[in-house]
């Protein structure tokens, strides 16, 4: 959850302090410890989160030859992995053996 600072507005940064995990701000406002636990329950809050791999058949099918087993058949996404005015880069994954490779269209 993110909180401000009842001064200027500015998002509270975590910051370690003993063991304990308070939130401040560059204007000098430091809360005052309420709602933050220990470092170690911090880290374990967060370590809880479980991700979930995305599914692939779910995404378009597209005839494309796979450089591994030759299958005709990938599932593909496009990413914009460099700058917004250089094209997008277009991910596929074999529908048989599941191998991944990209294309620089």
């Amino acid at each position: 959850m993110i909180q401000f600072c009842p001064k200027c507005k500015s998002i509270l940064r975590p910051k370690k302090e003993d063991d304990k995990v308070i939130l401040h701000c560059s204007c000098g406002y430091t809360s005052d410890g309420s709602g933050a636990g220990s470092l170690k329950e911090k880290v374990k809050e967060t370590a809880e989160i479980e991700v979930v791999e995305q599914d692939f058949e779910t995404l378009p099918i597209a005839k494309e030859e796979c450089p591994k087993c030759g299958n005709i058949g990938a599932y593909y996404w496009l990413v914009q992995t460099r700058s917004a005015d250089e094209a997008m880069t277009k991910f596929l994954r074999c529908t048989k053996c599941k191998k991944t490779w990209r294309d620089y269209d």
